[in-house]
This record gives structure tokens, sequence and C-alpha cells, in this order.
């Protein structure tokens, strides 16, 4: 894949992202043959594009992290993107719908790491023993892609639906709860959405992180310490609207919460 090709491809989507517009997916007509390798090569365009508009990334974020999406959908790892500045939602705060194109919700539970995690063989051990705290989370994401229609190499190079972030300040070590068993509940506007437990992300959330910093070290990286990392809806997403309330809570780890305008 050149490099004109994949400028081409980040400038798509990532144009999309900014002008606030629905796209039809890249595998549709402009490159029907994009692989997950090539979406990754595009997500680092589309990324570097960003940095280089002055935005800072906050962190990374974990999707498909269900085993049967992934059997569904005939992978063997998850998908990554990252979260930025500019996404982040302040707990309680307001967030307009006119900023996005058809945004959804899915709480998800976020890790802070004491150390940085290197890959190859990082075990969910590993993460646990590096893990700071852990935290709630309510992530925002919103395809640029017409209805959510896309494939995996399409969602990867869009920056995996990226567009917004509320983490909770409640900060509890991992040693104080089973992340497996946390049960969360999402509920819009008082009415309960969704229900689901950690174990829905890999089984357990550290799994998740533990194959995010084996993926990275396939490119060299690593996962960062310090930084905010969303391992994955524990929940399917639910769409917003004007007027919504949103609220996830946590079992062990409290509420979290914002408003839609």
């Amino acid at each position: 894949m050149d490099k004109n090709l994949i400028k081409e491809l980040a400038d798509y989507t990532h144009n999309a992202e900014k002008e606030k517009r629905e796209i039809t997916k890249i595998t549709a007509e402009l490159y029907p043959e994009l692989t997950i390798e090539e979406g990754y090569l595009v997500q680092e365009e589309v990324i570097n594009q960003k940095l280089e508009a002055g935005h800072k990334i906050i962190g990374p974020k974990m999707g498909i992290t269900s085993e049967a999406k992934m059997k569904q959908m005939n992978v063997d790892n998850p998908i990554y993107g990252y979260v930025f500045d500019n996404m982040v939602v302040n707990e309680g705060d307001s967030i307009s719908i006119d900023d996005y194109i058809h945004p959804k919700v899915e709480p998800e539970i976020g890790f802070i790491l004491s150390r940085d995690l290197e890959g190859p063989n990082v075990t969910p051990l590993d993460v646990l023993r590096s893990t700071e705290y852990v935290f709630p989370a309510i992530e925002i994401i919103d395809s640029r892609y017409e209805n959510f229609n896309f494939t995996l190499p399409d969602v990867v190079a869009d920056n995996t639906s990226a567009a917004g972030a509320v983490f909770g300040t409640n900060l509890k070590r991992p040693d104080a709860l089973d992340l497996d068993v946390v049960g969360v509940t999402l509920s819009i506007n008082g009415e309960i959405r969704n229900l689901g437990a950690g174990a829905a992300v890999l089984g357990h959330p550290a799994n998740s992180v533990a194959r995010l910093a084996n993926m990275l070290s396939e490119k060299g990286e690593k996962v960062k310490a310090g930084q905010p990392i969303l391992t994955g809806g524990i929940t399917t997403a639910v769409r917003l609207s004007s007027g919504d309330y949103v609220s996830a809570k946590y079992g062990g780890l409290g509420d979290i919460s914002f408003f839609v305008k």
C-alpha cells in the first residue's frame, strides 16, 4: 500500500470526522481489498494528522472485545484505536448532539498502569500486577460510516469509531474487586437500557490490556504507564439523542453520568 493511497484514505475518514458527516465505507468502492493491517496504516496516518493539528493522545481504547463477536468476525484479536484530548468529556458535564454524527455509548472499565507494559507474552496477571487503578468509564463511539455499516478493516482505519470518553473519578485498586463479576447497568433518562459484567470483555478486562500490549509489541510499541486505557464495551452500544441523561452504575466502582444537549 503506497503512501499516497494511505493519505487519501486517511483524509477520507478524518475529514468526515472533522466535518461531522457520514461517508460510505472504504471497502464499498474506494478500496475494496483493504486489509486489517492496511487499516492500521491508515489509522496511523489519521493519528499523525491529529497530532500535527495539536491534539494529544490521552490513551488507547479497545474494540471488538467480545469472544462471540471475534468469532463472528473471524478474527483472533480485538482492535485498538486512540482517545484524544479533544474527545474527553468531564463527568457530569454536557455534550452537544450537533458535535457528532450518530453517537452511541457503551460502559467500560478503565485501567491506569503504574509501569509500562511491553509484549510479547504479556499475561493478565502481568497486567494486574502493573495496574495502579481501575475506574468506571463511558465511551462515546461515532462511526463516520453510514449507519455504522463497516467491515473490520474499515473501522480500524476510522480509529475504531473513537469520538468521546467520560472517565470516572472513583479509582480502585484492582485487587479490591473481582473485575470479571463487576456488574454494570447502563441507563438513559432513568430507564435501564443494558446490563452486563466485566467478564463480557474477553472473560476479564485484564485480558484486554494484555492483548493490547502484545499487539502493540508487533510494532515495537508498548502500553504506557499513567494513560487511561479503555478495555472495551461491557454492553452493546446505545444510540444517543438530544435531551438524554446517560448514567452507568458499576458494582464496587460507583456511578458515572453526563447529559446530551
